[in-house]
């Protein structure tokens, strides 16, 4: 019998998460933890709310929020002889987890769905600027540590105690965690 060289069978389905997982592991362990046992939050957030309409006005021919296993949420894609992931963002304040998240969404096609021709930007209408993403083998093996790591995250028995951030006050878990 011939060893299984699928890699969709070769990675752990577990190990799998959700962009926004993998941007709050970027941002904050308590959040990640929090969002990840369902509490949310984010639905009576003002800032939330003004994101959403910045993704939903910008861009208006491109398909939005394209769903992929109910795990990574694609905002647009490119099609060419590369396809191209765009992630729309209001700012740069958290841009390393915006980075991430993009990065995360390259690595699940190239890795889970075997797709070569993958390529990222992320999408500052506000700024009018864009970043390009591009996966790189270093960053293959970051990504899978950082998978390991919001594994261990999200097994916790409770919350990892916060630690408090400049960028905490605009949180919609604010008041979950401070007050």
């Amino acid at each position: 019998m011939e060893p299984e060289t699928d890699i969709g069978a070769l990675l752990s389905k577990e190990m799998f998460f959700s962009g926004t997982q993998v941007n709050y592991f970027m941002v904050c362990k308590t959040k990640l933890w929090l969002f990840s046992h369902f509490v949310t939050m984010e639905q009576s957030s003002d800032l939330v709310s003004y994101s959403k309409f910045v993704h939903e006005t910008s861009y208006g021919a491109q398909k939005k929020e394209i769903v992929i296993d109910n795990r990574i949420a694609i905002d647009f894609v490119q099609k060419g002889d590369t396809l191209i992931l765009h992630e729309v963002k209001k700012g740069k304040r958290l841009e390393k987890a915006h980075r991430y998240q993009l990065l995360y969404y390259l690595y699940y096609l190239k890795e889970l769905k075997g797709m070569e021709k993958v390529g990222g930007e992320i999408d500052y209408p506000l700024l009018r600027k864009k970043e390009k993403v591009a996966l790189t083998e270093d960053v293959k093996e970051e990504i899978k540590s950082i998978l390991n790591e919001i594994q261990k995250v999200i097994a916790l028995p409770e919350p990892p105690q916060p630690s408090y951030l400049k960028i905490c006050r605009k949180c919609a878990y604010f008041e979950f965690c401070f007050v």
